[in-house]
């Protein structure tokens, strides 16, 4: 039976506060390393890898949550989607200022969703350098009729995987990946490194962070379809669905879903064994 909650209206379309980050050339590589990205321009720190735009704005991710959502439930949030559009590439000696505001939420079946909408700017110009779009999960919390609106559907592309992908990239998720990707990421939350605090949160144990699978996803993409340039990436988007641990084996799976407007749009998804860990993912490509 749901527990019933009572989401803050005030705090719907709230922006938060702006957070400033110094991109360098050093956290792009270490980024890249921790999320064993093969690709040289990112192993070297020359731009950043597509996933790498959460980093700037991890500060901003939450935050609007905390003005919406109440704190005694606040440490159930699990991450439902993310869904990256791309303005251009983040480089070296960028500033960028982030901020972030829910946009809405809703319950289902299983629990509730609480819907964000970030942007990142570049702070000289006032660039648009980024949007990014997340749902946060709240297992068995009833929080009431829906509220505002939701993000952007992510479409499943459910008939297409039904045939032969047209390419795949292999992943491995080293015994210490969580160790190394948490202060890249700047994500230092416990159940990636404490192995009694995730026994305690009902999981058998350390479980790698969502974004970066989604990170590994997102290089084996850009190597197979878009000749690992990741200026023509477009939007990067996913749904996460089973939790990865350190040591597991995955597969990217591709297949080509449709051109429009000289951009190619990929649907793909991330697999152990029979298990899908990413689900709905797409990537549109400039041509």
């Amino acid at each position: 039976m749901a527990d019933t909650y009572e989401f803050d209206r005030d705090g719907l379309n709230l922006w938060s506060d702006q957070e400033r980050f110094e991109v360098t050339r050093e956290r792009l590589a270490e980024y890249a390393a921790a999320t064993n990205d093969p690709i040289p321009a990112h192993r070297a720190g020359d731009v950043g890898s597509p996933v790498f735009a959460v980093v700037p704005a991890f500060d901003a991710l939450m935050a609007p949550a905390v003005d919406v959502v109440p704190m005694d439930i606040f440490g159930r949030i699990a991450h439902g989607e993310q869904d990256f559009r791309f303005h251009r590439a983040i480089k070296p000696g960028d500033v960028l200022v982030s901020q972030g505001r829910v946009i809405g939420w809703e319950t289902k079946s299983t629990g509730s969703l609480v819907y964000i909408h970030l942007v990142c700017r570049d702070e000289g110009s006032g660039e648009l350098v980024n949007e990014q779009y997340l749902s946060g999960f709240f297992r068995n919390v009833d929080a009431g009729e829906k509220v505002g609106d939701a993000i952007p559907a992510i479409a499943p592309h459910a008939e297409i995987k039904q045939t032969a992908p047209l390419a795949k990239a292999a992943h491995h998720v080293d015994d210490d990946q969580t160790f190394r990707y948490a202060p890249a990421s700047g994500d230092p939350v416990p159940i990636h490194l404490d192995e009694e605090v995730a026994k305690d949160a009902g999981l058998p144990g350390i479980i790698a962070h969502g974004l970066c699978t989604m990170a590994m996803a997102g290089w084996g993409v850009l190597a197979e379809v878009a000749d690992s340039e990741v200026a023509r990436v477009k939007r990067f988007a996913v749904r996460f669905s089973k939790f990865v641990f350190p040591g597991d084996d995955l597969e990217t799976r591709i297949w080509k879903a449709g051109t429009e407007n000289g951009v190619t749009a990929y649907a793909f998804e991330t697999v152990r064994g029979t298990d899908v860990v990413l689900s709905n993912g797409i990537a549109e490509i400039a041509d």
